[in-house]
């Protein structure tokens, strides 16, 4: 045969592709004996290093406190592999930290460094709060120290023996309750009308979209629920601090005379106002902690553990009776959802799989939930009630928010158990229906046709939607909260007359709720796993289950898609905010609103009955 160049570089690419491959096999068993290899070691070797005595726990609290996280454990360790950022801390992990760190002999105290912990609810800071002070009672101290403190971050470092300052920094305490965007005019100039459908004179989650202020109504409801937040916030953080009652608002009113008595100097206004201890930067605080502890000579620093290390050492009951816990955090659809959302199908999977362990006694619910789809929320109340027939206890615990359908799958449960500071109720219903006729003809866009009944196409969002068929959905709308009422009435041992007084889509913190008969008791989570562990009789030696679900291959593969197609919309809403002249943060929040505007009706229903309350935690 004849040597031709062809042929020779097509052996040549064979060759090469074969030696790719086999390199790739390589290097990929490589890998996986190397973590092999890894595991091993750290299994033989007795895992992480040895504890010494005087060493002192670092709760560097990093991101969002939720209570879950949005992605899989594989994945968040990928994410930790790849060097990504952690932008959120379990509290439940927060929490298991600081209870076994008070019995361990090794910790001597705690070092709070808030500087990069950013959302989380009033609840779960009065969760963290209680552990806190539940490691002060074992005798050991807690010193916290930030470059500045955020509201949310200085109410924890309040609950601290000692608050220490940088003394460029500030302490910025403003007070619950935010502006909110109205959309009714902007929406009038592009062409979109929106119908609000809705059960419950407080129902104020369509009002941005149909109107230019809130309601007298909403106002009201607000103002009542933001000062019932407010005044346990004050009351807290005075408590913890041995400042009298009080001393928060008038700090606040008198701020101007305050700042000009101290020359200005916000951070000397913090120490004269005994909001913290001193002013240190962060090197005198390591001086301070070496001096107290022991000096670690190979770091050149206090002796000291990091939070996630001292995560990874404990280790969780795996054998025994338990209590089983569901998350359900996040707003609520009809189908299977990832980690860190609520799914009716998916969180009813979780429940039914509790339910079916024997080895689990008992069932936390854990809520932190504004709502959302109807139908999703009594798929899973069905479930929790299955859960009681069958003879397993049902505890709900009530995180930063419960409301409208995160009320809704509370509603059977032997005993429901809220923080004081819980956001709850918001009993009411509630469709939205934007049309764009309006635009089309601007745009020059007509639609006709020959329907054989007037029932045809009535979503058509170009096309004025059809007042005829808004009797019918708002006749739907007025069941689904009679059968609300009736089920809360029902949960409650009362009627459904009563329950429709405090209902109509109004919302209540955790202690307006138990004045007005919506919950049982004032508590936290830990207080619900002790409920939950008596009722199934399992007395104090018992273990925890999380009963949770990893995500699939295919809804990784749809977060993909879901990602780019965000992105799009983001750039382009990036370009046209930039003309407008709308600071970014403006910006971002009108993206958020009018994104989900549009995806109101993505089911292909046309409209969904919504139990959500537009609301979060402060």
């Amino acid at each position: 045969m004849a040597f031709t160049p062809i042929s020779w570089i097509g052996k040549g690419f064979k060759y090469l592709w074969s030696a790719l491959d086999f390199s790739r096999r390589v290097f990929f068993n490589l890998l996986i004996l190397a973590v092999l290899i890894f595991i091993i070691i750290n299994l033989f070797s007795g895992g992480v290093r040895k504890l010494e005595d005087k060493t002192a726990l670092i709760l560097d609290l990093k991101g969002t406190l939720v209570e879950q996280h949005a992605n899989s454990p594989r994945e968040a360790l990928i994410a930790e592999a790849r060097g990504d950022a952690k932008k959120t801390t379990q509290l439940r992990d927060v929490l298991a930290v600081l209870d076994q760190a008070s019995k361990d002999p090794q910790i001597n105290s705690v070092v709070l460094l808030l500087d990069d912990l950013g959302g989380a609810g009033l609840a779960s800071l009065r969760e963290i709060t209680a552990a806190v002070d539940r490691f002060k009672a074992s005798g050991k101290a807690v010193i916290a120290w930030g470059s500045s403190y955020d509201q949310r971050q200085y109410y924890l470092a309040s609950h601290a023996n000692e608050i220490y300052l940088h003394p460029m920094g500030t302490v910025m305490i403003t007070g619950f309750g935010k502006y909110r965007n109205y959309y009714r005019d902007a929406l009038d100039k592009f062409g979109v009308t929106v119908t609000v459908l809705k059960a419950g004179n407080f129902k104020s989650f369509g009002e941005p979209y149909v109107a230019n202020a809130p309601s007298p109504e909403a106002a009201k409801a607000d103002a009542y629920l933001y000062n019932g937040l407010w005044k346990t916030y004050t009351t807290d953080v005075e408590k913890a601090r041995k400042l009298p009652e009080g001393a928060i608002m008038q700090g606040i009113n008198d701020l101007g005379k305050l700042l000009k008595d101290a020359g200005g100097d916000i951070a000397k206004l913090a120490v004269n106002a005994k909001l913290v201890d001193g002013l240190k930067t962060r090197d005198e605080l390591r001086e301070l902690m070496i001096k107290r502890g022991v000096k670690d000579t190979q770091l050149k620093t206090f002796r000291q553990v990091p939070f996630e290390e001292y995560l990874a050492r404990i280790k969780p009951k795996v054998f025994g009776d338990a209590v089983g816990v569901v998350i359900a955090a996040g707003e609520i659809s009809e189908g299977m959802a990832p980690p860190g959302s609520i799914g009716g199908l998916s969180t009813s999977q979780l429940i039914r799989k509790a339910r079916e362990d024997d080895s689990i006694k008992a069932v936390v619910l854990r809520v932190d939930s504004p709502g959302g789809s109807a139908f999703g929320s009594e798929l899973i109340r069905r479930e929790l009630e299955l859960t009681r027939k069958a003879g397993k206890p049902v505890v709900v615990s009530m995180g930063d928010v419960a409301a409208s359908g995160g009320y809704w799958i509370s509603m059977a449960a032997d005993e429901v158990i809220a923080d004081e500071a819980t956001i709850t109720g918001s009993i009411g219903v509630i469709a939205i229906l934007p049309t764009a006729d309006k635009a089309a003809d601007k745009l020059g866009v007509h639609t006709a046709g020959s329907p054989t009944t007037w029932l045809a196409d009535p979503f058509n969002p170009l096309r004025p939607f059809n007042s005829r068929f808004a009797e019918l959905l708002q006749s739907s709308i007025d069941h689904t909260y009679g059968d609300f009422t009736a089920k809360a009435a029902a949960a409650r041992k009362t009627t459904p007359e009563k329950i429709n007084e405090v209902a109509q889509g109004r919302v209540w913190t955790g202690t307006q709720a138990k004045e007005r008969g919506l919950i049982d008791t004032i508590g936290n989570f830990g207080d619900a796993l002790k409920s939950a562990a008596t009722r199934g009789k399992l007395g104090n030696d018992y273990r925890i289950s999380y009963i949770e679900r990893e995500p699939s291959k295919f809804d990784r593969l749809l977060s993909i898609f879901d990602a780019k197609i965000a992105s799009v919309v983001h750039e382009q809403f990036k370009l046209a905010s930039a003309t407008s002249g709308l600071p970014p943060a403006a910006a971002s929040q009108v993206l958020s609103d009018l994104t989900w505007l549009a995806e109101a009706n993505k089911e292909g229903k046309g409209f969904t009955a919504l139990t959500h309350c537009l609301c979060t935690a402060p």
